[in-house]
């Protein structure tokens, strides 16, 4: 059987942006956008959190903004569901989770195969999950960083489109190590989402090439 290959779209995209706090990686990708540097439009931030303070950033910089209570809904593919709804009716190109602190479900994965983002603060496969910068302090590795990668069902295993390097020091602790990771998240995030509609990445199998 031929192997599945996913080239992205070049295009002026439509991206939906999910936070559940700040979201300062999504305001690098609007700045980004602002300036030129990536073809695309913001058609929706949105949160699962009501007090999110990223929606108000949003708002005062003339996004749409939306935020749905997870709690009203008894099943997590039920309020995917939603969600998705109101990513379709806005015609989005590309999601990008920027600090969305909850789990997609497999469904809402596979309706965006290879259109939803994630930027993790640690250089993946490595540590998924939560509190990944003391994982990497308690591992003792030399190097930690940040992946932005594929969203897939599997929590923090998609496939790799950009990476950073950043060296664990002696005396780190989660924040000084998670605050020098940040850095480079703002750099290679906004530089993924240009890749994306310059049509210029390519997933073969679990791998990203780039064009």
């Amino acid at each position: 059987m031929a192997e599945e290959i996913f080239r992205s779209p070049k295009k002026r995209g439509r991206i939906m942006v999910m936070i559940s706090g700040r979201g300062s990686n999504f305001m690098k990708i609007h700045d980004a956008i602002l300036d030129g540097r990536i073809n695309a439009d913001i058609a929706l931030v949105f949160s699962n959190k009501e007090d999110a303070a990223g929606l108000q950033i949003a708002k005062k910089r003339g996004l749409e903004t939306l935020y749905i209570n997870p709690k009203l809904y008894a099943e997590k593919e039920e309020y995917d569901k939603e969600i998705i709804h109101e990513a379709r009716k806005r015609n989005v190109d590309l999601i990008c989770l920027a600090g969305y602190m909850k789990v997609l479900t497999p469904m809402f994965c596979n309706e965006f195969k290879n259109r939803i983002i994630n930027i993790h603060p640690a250089l993946m496969p490595s540590f998924p999950g939560l509190h990944v910068q003391q994982k990497a302090i308690d591992w003792g590795v030399r190097f930690s960083g940040a992946t932005v990668h594929f969203v897939s069902a599997e929590v923090d295993m998609g496939p790799i489109i950009l990476q950073a390097v950043v060296p664990v020091m002696q005396d780190d602790t989660e924040e000084t190590l998670a605050a020098r990771i940040l850095v480079e998240e703002h750099k290679i995030y906004p530089e993924s989402v240009r890749l994306f509609f310059e049509g210029k990445l390519e997933v073969r199998g679990r791998c990203v090439f780039i064009l």
